[in-house]
């Protein structure tokens, strides 16, 4: 479970269609990217793209964890925040992704971890498993300047991170996956 988590989206008087008027709100973990809905004490300071703590104990902010939700639960404006959240996330845990970089292995005879990740072709799979061996990447800084052709080495993991929250992924990386609901 998640500690902590960012705020993408406060809605003070709850959902308009819900039954009950109570503050909502939606959260992206800062852990697993865990998509949240949450019910706010009503006496909180909720700020959009704040770090909240969530976890069991003493929480401040936010009442009761509703439950996960899915990508397309989250309103309109949470999905436009949650790329600007995502990429905070990468940022503030660069070393976990640099890691991911210098550890990724093959899935199976035919795809590598590398593959996943938008951006990643095979031209730039073979030269940082090259660069690699040599010397293992430090910072995000330091992919670029081995592998010139990569870009943005964030938002290629944001890139990824998203669309693993939206469930158009067959291979989880970074996002814990939702379970499916059965009717």
């Amino acid at each position: 479970m998640e500690d902590y988590a960012w705020v993408v989206e406060y809605l003070s008087r709850g959902r308009a269609v819900g039954l009950r008027q109570e503050p909502i709100v939606q959260l992206v973990g800062d852990q697993f990217f865990t998509l949240l809905e949450a019910t706010a004490k009503p006496d909180a300071s909720i700020t959009v793209g704040a770090k909240i703590f969530v976890g069991k104990g003493d929480r401040t902010e936010v009442d009761r964890i509703k439950g996960r939700i899915e990508y397309t639960e989250l309103t309109t404006g949470a999905k436009d925040i949650v790329p600007n959240v995502v990429r905070k996330i990468v940022e503030s845990r660069e070393a976990l992704f640099v890691n991911f970089i210098n550890k990724a292995g093959p899935i199976s005879m035919r795809v590598h971890q590398l593959d996943l990740i938008p951006g990643i072709g095979k031209k730039n799979m073979e030269l940082i498993l090259k660069e690699r061996e040599k010397k293992p990447f430090e910072n995000f800084a330091d992919l670029k300047a081995r592998v010139g052709t990569l870009g943005d080495p964030a938002a290629i993991f944001v890139h990824r991170i998203i669309s693993e929250m939206e469930g158009k992924e067959r291979y989880y990386l970074f996002v814990k996956p939702q379970l499916k609901r059965t009717y």
